[in-house]
Parts: C-alpha cells; structure tokens; sequence
C-alpha cells in the first residue's frame, strides 16, 4: 500500500516535472538553495549535449491522462528518468521537514550502479578546454550529476537530522570520493557553475568533519580535515579560512592525538608539523597571516587560541612576534598591549612589560583596568620598584570596591608585600613604623577575603609579624601555612624553624627541620641541614652541628660530582 501511494506520488511529480521542464522549459520553483541552478532551464544542458526530448509526444500522453506511458517516454526521451525524478521528490520531502519520507525516497536510488557514469561526466567536464564538439557525448549530463549528488547530500543531511552521524558521514564522503576519482589532481575553478555542483561538493567538504566529530570518531574528522584542505576542492577564501580555524581548535581541544601529516613528499623542505600543537599553531599562523594581507575577514578569536598554542608549548618570545606583527584593528590597544606584556614576562623581560603596562594605564578610560593594575604591581614587587608597586596596588583597590573579593585579596596582598619591602628602606623610623603597620593591616584585610586559604597571604603574614618582631602572631601563620600547604613547601618549614629558633624554643625548631628533612628529597635539603646545624651550635651541641655540617659537605661533594664542579654552597 505504501509502495503504491510513494509510486503514485512520484507519476504525478514527474507529470508536473515533465510539463515545467519540457513545454515551459522553466526551472522548477521553490529549489533548496544549496542546489538552485542560475541557468533557467534543465533542458538546456540536455539540449547541448546532444540528448531531445520529445515534448509533442509527451503532451499528447499527459492530456490523455497516460501516465504509465507519459513516465517511460520521458524515460525514453532521458530529460528526466526515473531516478532524477526520486532525487527532486525527496529534495522536496526533505524541504517541507518530512525527513524520513525524503530518505525513503532517496534509499529507493540506485547510487552505485550510476557512480562510473557521474565519475566519466565529472572528468570530461573538468578536462574540456576548448568546444565541445572535441568530446563524445557524455553518458550523463551534468545537471543530472549535480543533481545525484544532491540526493547524496540531502540524504546524508537527512541522516543527521535522525542522529544517525556514522551513516550520515558514509555517504557524505562518497560525494568527495567519487570526485578525487574523477579528478584526482582537483577540480578546476569554475567548474559545475551552471547547475552549482561546485557548491555541493563545497557543502560536502565543510560538513563531512563535522559528522565524524559528532559520531565520535576523531582521527577520520583529522584525516578528513586534511583532505579538505590539501586537495583542491576549489573552495572561495572564506571557506577555506573557516576550516582551519575549526580544524586547529579540532585539533588543540579535542584530547585526540593523531599521527603527523605525510607532506614530505608534497612539501619538499618545508616545515612539517610532529603533532597536534604544532599544526594547530601552523593552521593559526596561516590564518593570522591572511588577516594582515587582507585576504579573508578578521577574527580576533584566531589571536586568542594561538595564544593558548604558543603558551602550552613554552614559545612566549615567538608569540610576542605574532603580537608585534598584528596590524590594527584586529585587538584593541588595551588588550594588544597586555597580551605582549605577558609575553615578555614570561621571558623574564621585566622591563620591557612594565613599560608597556605603564603606556596603558598612564592616559584614557584605560587608566583604571584592573587586570592591568594588578599586573604592574606584581611587577614593580619582583622589580624591587616598590613605592610604584603600591601607588598602583592602591588604585586597584579603589577600583574593586564593592566587586570580588578574590581580587581584593590579590591586591591587598600586593600592597602589603609593597609596603612592607618599603619599610625596609624607610629613611626615618616614623615611616617605617607607619609602613609597617599598614602593611600588616592590608595583609589581614587579604586573609580575610580570601578566607585564610591563600598560602601566599599566610607566608606574608608571618614573615612581616616576625620582621615586626610579633614572634607569637608569626609562629601562629607559620603553622597554619604548613598545615595548609601539607608540609609540602620548603621555605614554610625553614621560616617556622627560624621563627620557633628566634622564641629560643631549639629543641621545638629542631624538631621541625627533622620533620622537614623526612619529607624532603636529599637534593633539597642543603638548607635544611644548614639550619639545623646552627640550631644545635646555638644549643652548645658542637659535636652534634660538626655532625650535620659533615652530612653537608658530603651532598654538595656529591652534587658537584654529579652537576659539575660549577655549584657552589650558595647554591645548595
């Protein structure tokens, strides 16, 4: 019963088909963009192609309302056979949302009987040059290729839609499969432009990765991600753009480790990518070069994941480069100026940052960018810069009033640390005192927004107490800090000894550089052994302190052998 309503659909589908096409001669209304041709009539390219249709005979059958002899003379005429008819009738299924009516109607074609005769139309078209009178006649036109291979597409469209992505990936690939056969060394430019095969096949090479991706099978998406791009598939600039930025993210997220590319034979003597990193770096590379030539539209998020590339592979100098050599308007100046700044860094090129912080936050609404503040005050702290460290420390506080209690906690730990390195170099005692008690307030401010869980504000609090000679508040933090920290950190353990040797507690400090010692590998405990020593030496256990001084001898002895005679006690 089904069989006959789907035939009967299709007689009174090619009745309509046979009168638009052969008696108006106009191109069938309402066509699925992917597939709409510019030429206004199928019978054109039949027409030159040598075929005809016998538009008299097949009038006189519709009007005598034959419409088994109306279907095999259109058959007979081949202006549309049977199985173009079933690839019009499921586009239109499919365009009106009746998915699995269109792929009823599209499993009902027979692809693989007609592949050896799209493949021998697809090359001709592709190799004629000059008239078309140089070639026999074709064994089918291209309209009806372009026209299968939107079946063949729809199909795998229709597959997807159903959640079948395996399926729906087979079939797309069979579009790009029969072309390479066909034409193996690519499809030249123009090619299919009067019934838009090109533009199948370019829908085609975008989609077919996708599926892959969506079925899960990662290493055919890669693979066919690199045919997409290294074959010609005469794709426009755009497309080509956007394939690569979705291929490098493919490639820098997906936790899929595929093998390099073999371009050794096509790229003789230049750079192959070893892994996944290094072609999404190449791919972004590429790309940012083409937004400086002008060459395809910009995407600032290109610049975001090469910056994630170059960071996950150490290469911070280089990414500076490709930050330098940005033309403007692809990042603001806020964000250009940051970015490079990082980048310097991270290559210990302190200056260098700063000065391009201080460029940023010196004139305009950026002035006040918190992220930028913090960022020059941490490094105006490690510069030893440290009235600058806290004016800009300063600023960020009065900016974050009222916002996150996180980053009121970083920036009142960094006027602390400021403050209290000032103190140091105060000229007179009333300034030093006035820094140093600030200094402890803003500090207790930072534990408090964050809760006392942050080991940095824990450290600094109890090396500023012990400075302030406070050695009860200092051996309280110092504790804490080892708890939170699980005893894992060498300088909290050594600055709880000293404080608890500075209380004269030596039996307790003892106690703790033992329990450190325990727990740290024997390379690290150079300064360990040291202060244990002077522990016992202030305790008058000279024999003992000779002892550990002796177990300190034989490590760096041992070191020296090991790393070179160039390692000095210092640095032990």
């Amino acid at each position: 019963m089904e069989g006959r309503k789907e035939r009967g659909r299709l007689r009174n589908f090619v009745r309509r088909m046979a009168m638009e096409c052969l008696c108006s001669g106009e191109q069938l209304k309402g066509a699925d963009d992917t597939i709409r041709s510019s030429d206004s009539t199928f019978t054109k390219d039949f027409s030159a192609s040598g075929y005809s249709s016998r538009n008299g005979e097949v009038e006189q059958y519709l009007d005598n309302g034959n419409i088994e002899e109306a279907e095999l003379s259109l058959r007979e005429g081949v202006c549309l056979n049977y199985e173009e008819a079933r690839a019009l009738l499921g586009r239109l299924e499919y365009q009106r949302g009746h998915v699995e009516a269109a792929l009823r109607v599209f499993d009902g074609i027979d692809i693989s009987s007609l592949v050896p005769k799209m493949k021998i139309s697809i090359a001709r078209k592709a190799h004629r040059r000059k008239t078309r009178s140089q070639w026999d006649a074709p064994p089918m036109p291209l309209h009806a290729v372009s026209l299968l291979m939107e079946a063949i597409y729809l199909k795998a469209r229709a597959l997807h839609d159903l959640g079948k992505f395996k399926d729906a990936a087979q079939e797309c690939r069979m579009i790009l499969d029969i072309v390479e056969a066909a034409v193996p060394e690519g499809l030249p430019a123009g090619f299919g432009k009067g019934c838009k095969l090109n533009e199948i096949i370019c829908k085609a090479v975008e989609f077919l990765p996708e599926l892959w991706k969506l079925a899960g099978f990662s290493l055919e998406a890669i693979s066919d991600y690199r045919r997409s791009l290294l074959n010609n598939w005469n794709l426009d600039g755009e497309t080509i753009a956007k394939i690569q930025k979705e291929f490098a993210v493919f490639l820098l997220y997906s936790g899929c480790e595929a093998r390099p590319p073999n371009l050794h034979s096509q790229l003789d003597g230049s750079f192959v990518p070893r892994n996944n990193m290094e072609e999404a770096t190449l791919l972004l590379m590429i790309l940012l070069r083409k937004f400086n030539l002008r060459r395809v539209e910009r995407d600032p998020t290109v610049m975001h994941h090469l910056t994630f590339a170059l960071s996950m592979s150490g290469q911070l100098k280089p990414l500076a480069v490709q930050f330098e050599e940005l033309l403007p308007g692809l990042l603001d100046k806020r964000e250009w100026s940051y970015n490079v700044a990082l980048c310097y860094l991270a290559e210990k090129d302190d200056s260098t940052a700063l000065n391009l912080l201080k460029r940023i936050l010196k004139f305009g609404q950026d002035s006040d960018n918190l992220k930028e503040l913090l960022l020059a005050s941490k490094v105006c702290v490690e510069k030893g810069a440290h009235a600058e460290g806290a004016a800009y420390a300063r600023r960020a506080i009065t900016n974050i009033q009222g916002g996150c209690k996180q980053l009121a906690g970083v920036a009142d730990l960094l006027l602390g640390v400021s403050l209290s390195n000032q103190a140091r170099y105060a000229i007179s005692d009333t300034e030093r005192a006035s820094w140093q008690c600030e200094a402890l307030e803003v500090l207790g401010s930072a534990e408090k927004n964050m809760h006392g869980q942050d080991c940095r504000i824990m450290y600094n609090l109890s090396l500023e107490n012990a400075e302030q000679r406070k050695l009860d508040a200092a051996v309280f933090y110092a504790k804490k800090l080892v708890k939170l920290e699980a005893g894992s950190e060498l300088r909290s353990w050594l600055l709880l000894a000293r404080i608890l040797s500075a209380q004269k507690l030596f039996t307790d400090a003892e106690t703790v550089v033992d329990a450190a010692l325990d727990q740290t590998g024997k390379w690290n405990q150079g300064d360990l052994l040291r202060t244990k020593a002077r522990i016992q030496a202030a305790q008058g256990q000279l024999r003992d302190a000779v002892g550990t001084y002796t177990q300190l001898l034989a490590l760096i002895q041992l070191r020296t052998k090991s790393f070179g005679a160039g390692i000095s006690l210092a640095k032990v």
